[in-house]
């Protein structure tokens, strides 16, 4: 169980490029970080270092309350990008069942998931007939399918519209008061308490 987030001296290479140096910060049980910055800061490249996608050039990233820090990535983190990660062919049933199957969730999560994601009109739907912000929603579903502490989020409320937004704040207050964490990447403020953090400033 990840009870905390930890980072110390980060640099952060993309090419020739660095993106960042010694950026540091600790995020606590039930505590939001918001990143900011420009296109090209570094947002997107921290979240995929955080969740081991990405190696960063220096520094430490520690899991408190985890003993391994690729068994906390494997079994405590979740990663919402940009790329949703969905197979379009398959049906959002079938897609949501094969998350959270993948993701170590049950039946009774995808259940949950479909109820508070309101997802049953789309359940027959090929994922390839998703608009933007449906396919958004079943991406954000693993959130609740197979729940786990560290959200890595990146911009989660773009392509989404008002109603869906009030949604997904619901659902962060409700992870954070249940002792969760929240790493997002954002251009907008988050409908949440939340640290801001400027990357690249």
């Amino acid at each position: 169980m990840i009870t905390g987030l930890r980072v110390e001296g980060l640099a952060i290479r993309r090419g020739e490029r660095v993106l960042f140096r010694d950026l540091a910060f600790r995020l606590g049980a039930g505590e939001a970080l918001a990143l900011t910055g420009a296109n090209g800061s570094g947002k997107t490249s921290l979240l995929r270092a955080l969740a081991g996608l990405l190696r960063p050039e220096a520094g430490r990233i520690a899991f408190e309350g985890a003993v391994d820090a690729d068994a906390a990535r494997h079994e405590a983190v979740h990663l919402i990008g940009h790329a949703d990660g969905l197979k379009g062919g398959r049906t959002a049933l079938e897609e949501l069942r094969f998350q959270a199957a993948w993701l170590g969730g049950d039946d009774h999560g995808v259940a949950a998931a479909i109820e508070t994601l309101a997802l049953k009109p789309l359940l027959d739907l090929e994922v390839r007939r998703l608009s933007a912000g449906q396919r958004r929603r079943l991406a954000l579903a693993r959130l609740v399918s197979a729940p786990r502490p560290l959200w890595l989020l990146d911009e989660p409320m773009a392509p989404l519209d008002a109603a869906r937004r009030t949604l997904l704040a619901g659902m962060m207050r409700e992870h954070l008061s249940g002792g969760g964490l929240i790493v997002a990447a954002v251009h907008d403020p988050l409908p949440i308490d939340a640290t801001g953090l400027e990357i690249g400033a």
